[in-house]
């Protein structure tokens, strides 16, 4: 489980296919000092929102596979080497949960439609699959590549979140432009409830 408290802005070294089918695997070095200083094998760190398992770690650099089906529903597989990538550690049990339960299980892919400045902070607006706009509500949680923001707006297609200093300076999202492509993470808890919701109607008994 993360919090979506970005703890650091790690950047992509390599790329190597894995596998003998092209696309169907592939393995990320990403470079994170802060992130792999007490790393060990199979621990989970999310990258840009997406849970993934430590497969080897030296020199502030760690390793990932990530399979097909996480290439094809984050934006993972567009990722080349240099790209800036949103860092964390599993949270840990007595730590405080600075942001929201986070799985890092990508529930699909927005895109950055428009980005309005303001004074102090900066308005993001990001289409969100039909699928998944039932599930983002204004006041709610939602996380962006990884990052635990608040849904200011909450429309049929699109929400807007409002991006403060720290949020801009610290991770990959204040410098994603227009028609860039986002990891999208719903709040858990109302898939559960609507999963509940939905047997509770559906019982006769």
């Amino acid at each position: 489980m993360f919090t979506g408290i970005v703890e650091e802005l790690g950047r992509v070294v390599s790329i190597t296919p894995v596998g003998e089918a092209a696309g169907q695997a592939a393995r990320l070095t990403i470079h994170g000092p802060t992130v792999t200083s007490d790393a060990a094998h199979g621990d989970s760190i999310a990258v840009n929102g997406v849970c993934l398992t430590v497969t080897g770690y030296e020199d502030g650099h760690f390793s990932a596979d990530v399979m097909k089906e996480t290439l094809d529903r984050s934006s993972l597989g567009a990722l080349e080497p240099g790209s800036p990538v949103n860092l964390e550690r599993a949270a840990k049990v007595s730590a405080r949960l600075g942001g929201h339960i986070v799985q890092g299980h990508v529930d699909g892919t927005g895109v950055i439609t428009e980005r309005v400045p303001g004074t102090d902070w900066e308005t993001v607006r990001v289409s969100v699959p039909p699928a998944l706009a039932r599930y983002v509500v204004e006041k709610g949680s939602i996380t962006v590549d990884g990052v635990s923001l608040t849904v200011v707006e909450a429309g049929d297609a699109h929400f807007t979140v409002s991006l403060i200093p720290t949020t801009l300076d610290l991770t990959t999202l204040g410098a994603k432009p227009v028609g860039a492509p986002v990891n999208l993470e719903v709040d858990v808890i109302a898939k559960y409830v609507e999963r509940l919701l939905g047997h509770r109607a559906g019982d006769t008994r």
